[in-house]
């Protein structure tokens, strides 16, 4: 089955030109104009979701920041976002909410859908291997699940995006250890080469309030100043 694709965009003549790029490289595009529309589609109860969504900033009832961050409180689709909109605060708004990256008009088709190909290939869950084995380091609080891209924590699935994800499975791998911000920033956001350190420290934020309500009384990432991070070893 072909993968499809989710084009939010206003602008006919612009969606109608990716979704030929789309169909010519054997995916399945959708076009929707209104982020509202996005959103009460992805909710439908029988909804059969996207492999990736396409998303205008721009949009006319809604800005598409907006919509990313209803989108991210109950989906993981990924987000490539489509914007005239070129300012460094906008790149670093739009991945810290969750966008896997950020393309600016005018564009390439054909650009657009290489980057929809390298973002589907990052999140491809990983190759089966024979006889998987846990991290033999993970916190005994955490039950790190790396074949199905998630983590337990004290009993509990936790719901994260993907970068929430990368970034406790680095600390994970090495409880105790102090990563700096630019270790992180290697490790977590390596694909991400226009992010900044301190994005570092919002998705920190954003990682402990929901570990957090899984257990209010005990704070497992311990903050080091001037130093970086570290996630406790028990």
């Amino acid at each position: 089955m072909p993968q499809t694709i989710l084009i939010v965009e206003d602008e006919r003549a612009i969606a109608d030109s990716i979704a030929y790029a789309l169909r010519t490289d054997g995916f399945a595009p959708r076009h929707l104009t209104l982020g509202m529309e996005a959103l009460e589609a992805m909710r439908a109860p029988a909804a059969q979701l996207p492999d990736l969504i396409v998303l205008d900033v721009g949009l006319p009832d809604m800005n598409g920041f907006e919509v990313c961050r209803q989108l991210r409180q109950f989906c993981n689709v990924p987000v490539i976002f489509l914007t005239a909109r070129s300012d460094e605060i906008d790149r670093i708004v739009g991945l810290e909410i969750g966008a896997d990256d950020y393309v600016t008009k005018p564009f390439s088709p054909r650009e657009l859908v290489a980057r929809i190909r390298v973002v589907l290939r990052r999140l491809a869950p990983p190759p089966q291997q024979p006889q998987p084995q846990p991290p033999a380091a993970a916190p005994e609080r955490f039950d790190v699940r790396p074949q199905e891209a998630r983590v337990i924590y004290c009993g509990r699935a936790l719901e994260l995006t993907r970068y929430e994800y990368l970034l406790l499975l680095a600390l994970a791998e090495h409880p105790g250890h102090v990563l700096s911000r630019s270790q992180l920033m290697d490790r977590v956001w390596a694909d991400a080469a226009d992010t900044l350190e301190r994005t570092v420290d919002a998705h920190v934020k954003s990682l402990r309030a929901k570990l957090r309500a899984v257990d209010p009384g005990f704070d497992p990432i311990h903050t080091h100043r001037g130093m970086g991070y570290s996630l406790s070893k028990a």
